[in-house]
């Protein structure tokens, strides 16, 4: 089979990488804000803490986003967390319960459509991840549709071991403080656990504080309505902080759209390493567009230790200077700078690689921030491992480093039996195996048998047309079908097996790029969303590469 024309390759790599560079500010940040940050999520979250810490003061903002709830609900009674795509447990749970919360009378029809989609899904234990029904049974226990009693106990007294109440919530911690010293005055507990509420009290609340404090004292939590939501929610039912109450109300009425909705917060850093990462991947690494975008990484690194979480400094988030730190972004960020010309990165790049070996678990692999735990949604990820393993080699580390070693030792310990490899932060499988198997080659381990396993089931889920879905039967995406042949090609494959795919995804360029879908999982198997960046990104390196075999 012949390859596809270069001069085509060619054409669509430079109107690609022209539709990112349109999408890039003067600052560096590749901005895709506009159309993806809608949330419904944020929205109850900042609807509910109003209602608990302003409700009079703020009666304008509550009734802005209950009525944006209601016009954003889905035809079938559901919502998702991002307005317009399908409807989704974890939102449906929360949106209809704070629209019963604050306007049980003008929103009586909304609710009881939400509550018939849950009925229908399952209910709350049909939810498949425990943290969103700890979650939903709080909301469920605010408007009285759970007995206090069921709602779960937040242990407090644990606060009095600092390690063990991170590797137990993890980044959930600011939350799960505020939520728990609320249950302290409104959920019935049982003396001892009432005693041990007070003794852990202190502690918890100083929790909560380190953050507000670490990211400025400006009212938000990890700049994202849903989560300030939740702490100030408990805050301000607990009558605790009422600085931090206070802030947050403030926060929330800067926040808010217009149009009555409160976003889930930026991702300045998430986009612009995926457009970087794509642009230097198809030959724009010299293109002098870029040296605002390395300005900004290296502006956004992070140089204090984030106490809450026992994170040392050197770290990136997603969103801006006062983010909270994640393996994700540091590791990917940490590989753009290391492929970028110059040296003006090289302090960055060292202190970004001290990070990634001080949190790596001792069993060699890495999760969100917080050493060793195995919180779900943020514990030891095979995607997050590969990824700060592909972070460490792009800045020098060697193949047989010892971080390197256990790390790979580990990926291919959890392997599947099918081949396939998980994903917390992208919809399984197909784009965890690719990472892993791409990884596996830069290291000489292309024809072991972790590598082979990965690269048989990539070839076995191909769909017909050529593409790639999350190998479960689902259609085909520009981003699971860009890391695919990405990955196979830098494996070796037969460039004839991806012309297909290469076609394919030939044929969905539009003007302005690729389309985007939501195969990043926010929550993981429960709400999802897109990143337009990411998608522009991966169909380059995809192109990139194959057009490399074709010349």
């Amino acid at each position: 089979m012949a390859p596809v024309q270069v001069d085509a390759l060619d054409r669509a790599v430079a109107e690609g990488a022209e539709a990112l560079f349109r999408a890039q500010r003067p600052d560096g940040v590749f901005d895709y804000s506009e159309d993806n940050l809608t949330s419904t999520l944020g929205t109850v979250g900042a609807v509910s803490a109003l209602h608990f810490a302003d409700p009079g003061g703020s009666a304008d903002l509550i009734a802005a986003g209950a009525g944006w709830l209601r016009r954003t609900q889905n035809p079938d009674g559901g919502w998702a967390m991002v307005p317009g795509l399908a409807s989704e447990a974890g939102p449906t749970a929360v949106a209809s319960a704070v629209l019963h919360l604050v306007d049980p009378g003008g929103s009586a029809g909304p609710v009881a459509s939400g509550q018939r989609w849950m009925a229908d899904f399952g209910g709350l234990d049909a939810i498949p991840h425990p943290e969103v029904v700890a979650w939903c049974r709080q909301y469920y226990g605010f408007v009285g549709w759970l007995d206090p009693r069921e709602m779960r106990r937040f242990p407090l007294e644990l606060a009095r071991f600092p390690g063990l109440y991170r590797k137990l919530f993890d980044l959930r911690l600011p939350m799960a403080s505020a939520l728990g010293l609320a249950q302290a005055r409104h959920k019935p507990l049982n003396r001892l656990h009432r005693a041990l509420a007070r003794w852990g009290e202190p502690k918890a609340l100083e929790v909560v504080r380190q953050v507000y404090e670490h990211e400025g004292s400006t009212g938000a939590w990890c700049e994202n309505a849903w989560v300030t939501g939740l702490v100030c929610t408990g805050l301000a039912r607990a009558g605790l902080a009422e600085d931090m109450v206070a802030a947050a109300v403030g926060w929330f009425r800067r926040s808010m759209h217009p149009d009555g909705w409160w976003q889930t917060g930026p991702l300045d850093a998430a986009w612009s390493m995926y457009a970087v990462r794509g642009l230097i991947e198809v030959g724009y690494a010299d293109d002098p567009r870029l040296v605002a975008s390395r300005e900004l990484f290296v502006r956004l690194q992070q140089h204090k230790p984030f106490l809450a979480f026992g994170c040392p400094p050197g770290y990136w988030g997603w969103a801006g200077t006062e983010g909270w730190p994640s393996t994700l972004e540091t590791g990917e960020i940490l590989s753009v700078l290391s492929r970028l010309p110059g040296d003006a990165q090289a302090g960055a790049v060292a202190a970004g690689v001290e990070w990634l070996t001080r949190v790596q678990d001792s069993r060699g692999s890495w999760g969100l921030c917080v050493r060793n735990t195995k919180v779900a949604n943020s514990g030891p990820c095979p995607m997050t491992t590969v990824q700060a393993v592909d972070a460490l080699l792009d800045a020098g580390v060697p193949a047989d480093d010892p971080r390197v070693r256990r790390a790979l030792r580990w990926l291919a310990r959890v392997q599947a039996a099918d081949g396939t490899f998980e994903s917390v932060w992208y919809r399984h499988h197909t784009m965890a195996t690719a990472a892993v198997l791409e990884t596996f080659t830069r290291v000489g381990q292309a024809a072991g048998p972790t590598a082979r396993r990965a690269a048989a089931w990539l070839e076995r889920t191909r769909l017909p047309d050529g593409s790639w879905g999350d190998g479960l039967g689902a259609p085909g995406t520009v981003e699971e079908t860009g890391w695919a042949i990405a990955s196979l090609l830098a494996a070796g494959a037969d460039p004839a097996g991806v012309r297909p795919g290469v076609e394919w995804l030939l044929a969905r360029r539009t003007p302005d790029g690729w389309p985007a879908e939501s195969v990043h999982e926010y929550v993981r198997f429960v709400s999802r969303y897109a990143n337009p960046a990411f998608t522009q990104g991966m169909a380059l390196r995809a192109l990139g590469r194959y057009r490399e075999v074709a010349r």
